[in-house]
C-alpha cells in the first residue's frame, strides 16, 4: 500500500508565477503517520543529513523508497513538464532547525526541482512556516506560506527567482528535501558534502 497520496499530487494545479510550484496539504497518509514518526531518525543537531548517515525504522526506509520511486518520479515529471528519466535524485532529512536557519535563499544550480516533505505533527509556532516569495529581501513578499505539518508537500522549479525562507525557530522540526539533480556528479558532491558535514554534527554531539 502506498503511503503518499498521488492521486491528490497528480490533481495539483502547478502555479507558474513567480516561479513553477504546487503544495499538497496531507500528502502523505494520515494513517501513516504514527508510524512514521515513530521509526523517523533520531536527529540531534540542526543542518542536513544523508540517508546512509542515519539509523531509523521499517516505516521510515518504506516512505523514503517510495519517494525515491519511479511513481513518484514520473508525477513531479509530468507536473512540471521534464524529463527526469536519466536525472539523480538526492534525498537528505532534518530533526531540528536552528535560529540561524531560514533566510532567505534559492537552491543550487545543480538542482532542477525541489521537493520539501514535513513530518511534524500539528504546527503552532509563527516560526518555521515556510514562505515561497516574491523577493530576496522581504519575507513578508508571500507567495504562499506552508506550516510544516501533516505530511504537507511543498515543490519547485529551481529558478534563479525561487526564492523562499522561514521566520527564526529553535527546535524540533522533522523534515526531507528531495531532489532531482543535472548530473551523477551533483550527486555525488551533495551526497560528499552532506556526509562530511553529517561526521562533523556527530562529533560535535558526542
Amino acid at each position: 500500500m502506498s503511503m503518499l497520496e498521488l492521486a491528490a499530487l497528480r490533481e495539483t494545479t502547478l502555479i507558474s508565477e513567480p516561479f513553477e510550484h504546487l503544495i499538497v496539504p496531507r500528502f502523505v497518509k494520515a494513517e501513516c503517520l504514527e508510524a512514521i514518526e515513530r521509526d523517523f531518525p533520531p536527529i540531534a543537531s540542526g543542518g542536513s543529513f544523508p540517508l546512509n548517515s542515519l539509523h531509523y525504522g521499517p516505516a521510515f526506509e518504506e516512505l523514503t523508497d517510495e519517494l525515491l520511486g519511479d511513481d513518484v518520479r514520473q508525477v513531479f515529471a509530468e507536473k512540471f513538464a521534464m524529463d527526469l528519466s536519466e536525472r539523480p535524485a538526492t534525498l537528505t532529512v532534518r530533526g531540528r532547525t536552528r535560529l540561524k536557519d531560514g533566510q532567505i535563499h534559492i537552491d543550487s544550480k545543480t538542482k532542477l526541482i525541489t521537493v520539501l516533505l514535513y513530518l511534524n505533527r500539528h504546527w503552532t509556532a509563527g516560526g518555521g512556516r515556510l514562505r515561497l516569495l516574491r523577493s530576496e529581501h522581504d519575507l513578508e513578499d508571500v507567495v504562499a506560506e506552508v506550516p510544516p505539518d501533516q505530511g504537507a508537500l511543498v515543490a519547485f522549479r529551481c529558478r534563479p527567482n525561487a526564492w523562499h525562507g522561514h521566520y527564526p525557530f529553535d527546535g524540533e522540526r522533522r523534515s526531507m528535501q528531495l531532489n532531482y539533480v543535472v548530473s551523477e556528479t551533483a550527486s555525488r558532491w551533495s551526497s560528499l558534502r552532506h556526509s562530511v558535514s553529517a561526521l562533523f554534527k556527530s562529533r560535535r554531539a558526542a
